[in-house]
Parts: C-alpha cells; structure tokens; sequence
C-alpha cells in the first residue's frame, strides 16, 4: 500500500486536470458548503423514510381471499408423526420370487385429529425411495376427504429440532461476539423476517406489483437492519443513504436486463404452479428478486465503508479529505472483490443439482448459460455486483464529507 500522500491510480483517474478539478473541489469542500453537505444526509433519509412509509401504506395487504393451492394438490393438512415399526417384506400382490421389495412402516401420529393412532403404510425398496428407522420423527400428509386408507402419506422429516438447536447456536453465537449490537442485529433479522412475510409476500399475492413491493420492502428492510443494528447516527446514515442509491441502480439495471433477456419467470415448478392459481407477474417476479437479493450483501458493504471512513478519520484526525477518500476506497476494493465472489458461490451452492445436471447433458457453456433458469442466476449475480460496486465510490464519498470534522461523529445524532 503506498503512503497516504502519494498519488495513485484513484488520484490520477479522478484529477485528470488537477488545476481545474482541484479548485471546483476545494470551493465544493468551503466551510459554509461543508455544513450544507453534512445535513443533507439526514434530510434525505427522512425525506426518504416518510416515502417508504407511504408506499407501505398504498401496497399494505389487503386481506383479500387468496388462491387455493389445494386445487393443484397442495394440501396444507400436515401432522406429525414416529415410526414405530418397519418391517422388510415383499410388495403386496408380489411373492419372494418375483424380487420387488417393499417395507411395511408403522407411524404413530403425535399429533391431528388421530393422535395416538397408528397407521401402516407400505413403500416399494428403492433409490429414490425414503428410508425410515424405529424412532424417526416424520410429517405425514392428511387429506379427510378420501378413504380411510389412504387418509395419510409420507410427506417428508422431521426437521424442526435440527432447526431450533441450530437457531440456538446461531443467536448465541452472534450475542457472545456482538454483545449488544448482536442484540440489536438479531433484531433487525427478525424485523427483515416480518417485513417479508407479513407485507411483501401478501401483498405480491394481492396483485400489486413485485417490483414496487419489493423496492419499498427492500427499503424499510434497509432502515430496520441498519438503525436498528447500529444505532441511529451519522455514519449509519451514511450507509443507508448508500444502500438506498445502490437499490435504486440495482431496479433500473435489472428492469432493463430482465426486459431485454425477455425473461418470463417460468423457469422452475413452483412459478408454473404459480400461474395455475391466479394472474401474478413472473417477470416482475425475477426482477423482485433480484432487487431483493442484493440489499443484504449491500447494506453490508455500505456500513463496512461508512466504519471504515469514521475508523480512518479517529485515527488521523489530520488526514485530509482525498486521503480519507483514498483508503475508503482501497478497503471497499477489497470488499467489493471479495462480495462479487461471495455472490456468485451462493447462487452456485444453492444450484448445484441443476449444474450437475447440465454437465452431464453434454452441452457448451453458451447453451447453459442461455437456459433462462442459468441466465437469471447469471444475472442476478452481475446486476447485484454492479450495485455493490456503486454504492462503495458514493458511499466513501459521502462518509468522508460527513466525518470530517467530526472525529467522534459515530457517537452523534442524525
């Protein structure tokens, strides 16, 4: 890293006239100016909150009836239930000879109108097959409507302790090293939970449109993760200033890809079962998600940035401004570099089925990449990093301006 007075590329690509540049910068950075600059901030972001505000009002849920899943065959009836008894024997109608193995399973029900009793249900031996030991804890699926035997069927594990302990360790994990701020972190985690679920979700079902519903989501999501994770001060504004500017170019870039790459949402089951129950845009779908997608892993940048800078400014309260831009953006470099990586492994983790499935298919990476389920991952993780690496140039900016003569500035008010 070369020493804070010396020039660098960063210099060189932002002073390409230092005569004329230098002087416009230093009248911008005046005394009366300087001030002017640093409350704007706050004024953004409240002018910025009472519109959240009112778009969670005019996109709020309405309550109305929602499609039915059960008429495609999702049925909401689930209880569950311990194998008592598996028992290897050969399939009904079959002899020992003819080799199709089956297992006859006992379940207890622990729950449901049948709690208590006992119902035996018999499955073919095979790779696809579940496999069930005495004791396992399972969810057995419940439709009263049909006949007695076949009221209940597998419908998949238990995994709700695994779940809870692993919550358990998760919480204690972020309390033991955050202390208070995890506290407060666990908060917004819950509070980004509520948002989703109880006014992006139904609101999308409602009709509205996913694109509004979720940049008005994404947002409130942003002010309740940020404020209340780290308080409400200067350099927390900062920060979500630069969130909120990263969104806005994240909906504009991925509203003009999805509509170019003609994307149509169709690309998996459950947005086809979608469109058999009711009119929702699957389109508007993607581009939701996407925009979605990125608040996390750019509010995470934003705050990383506006420490950063207030860290820098504590340190050497003599630093200069372009100094103080200079390092901002040498640490967010290495962020973003390592943010962009983190991005395109998660949607590849989470993918892995479907890329095992197109290795084997034989077919050129141009033909993957072209399938839309391919191409919308593909596009989310590049829309996605190109707002990461927006909000880092602006949002450095902005902290320095905002810390510079303020060197305790994370403990001040808005």
């Amino acid at each position: 890293m070369p020493p804070p007075d010396e020039p660098d590329e960063f210099e060189e690509f932002w002073r390409p006239d230092p005569g004329y540049v230098s002087e416009d910068y230093r009248r911008l950075l005046e005394p009366e100016h300087v001030a002017m600059l640093r409350a704007l901030p706050a004024a953004i972001s409240v002018l910025c909150a009472v519109l959240v505000v009112v778009g969670l009002v005019v996109l709020r849920p309405t309550g109305e009836t929602r499609p039915d899943l059960s008429v495609v065959g999702i049925n909401p009836l689930v209880f569950d239930a311990t194998v008592d008894r598996v028992v290897p024997q050969p399939c009904s109608g079959t002899t020992e000879e003819d080799g199709i193995p089956c297992v006859l399973v006992d379940f207890r029900l622990t729950e449901g109108p049948d709690s208590g009793e006992s119902v035996t249900l018999e499955y073919p031996v095979s790779e696809t097959s579940p496999e069930f030991s005495v004791g396992d804890r399972v969810v057995l699926d419940y439709r009263p409507e049909a006949e007695e035997r076949f009221q209940y069927s597998y419908f998949d594990r238990q995994r709700r302790p695994v779940l809870l302990w692993v919550a358990v360790l998760f919480v204690l994990a972020v309390i033991a090293f955050g202390r208070l701020r995890g506290v407060a972190a666990l908060f917004g985690l819950a509070a980004s939970v509520v948002v989703l679920l109880q006014f992006m979700i139904p609101a999308i079902l409602d009709g509205r449109s996913p694109v509004l519903v979720a940049i008005v989501g994404a947002a409130a999501i942003a002010y309740v993760a940020l404020y209340g994770a780290h308080g409400i001060n200067r350099m927390t504004t900062v920060a979500l200033l630069g969130t909120l500017a990263s969104l806005a170019m994240t909906a504009i870039l991925a509203a003009v890809a999805t509509s170019a790459a003609r994307l149509t949402g169709l690309a998996s089951d459950e947005s086809f079962i979608i469109t058999l129950i009711g009119p929702i845009d699957l389109s508007g779908l993607v581009l939701a998600g996407i925009v979605l997608g990125s608040v996390g892993a750019v509010d995470d940048v934003t705050i990383t940035q506006a420490s950063a800078v207030a860290e820098l400014r504590r340190a050497r309260p003599d630093i200069s401004r372009i100094q103080l831009v200079r390092s901002g953006l040498r640490i967010g470099r290495d962020h973003v570099a390592s943010m962009v990586n983190t991005l395109l492994l998660a949607y590849a983790g989470a993918a892995m089925p479907l890329l095992i499935f197109f290795v084997l298919a034989n077919q050129s990476l141009g033909t993957v990449l072209n399938t839309e389920i391919v191409a919308t991952e593909a596009l989310r993780t590049m829309i996605g990093s190109i707002g990461l690496i927006a909000s880092v140039p602006f949002t450095t900016w902005l902290a320095a301006i905002v810390a510079l003569d303020d060197p305790g500035m994370e403990h001040a008010g808005l």
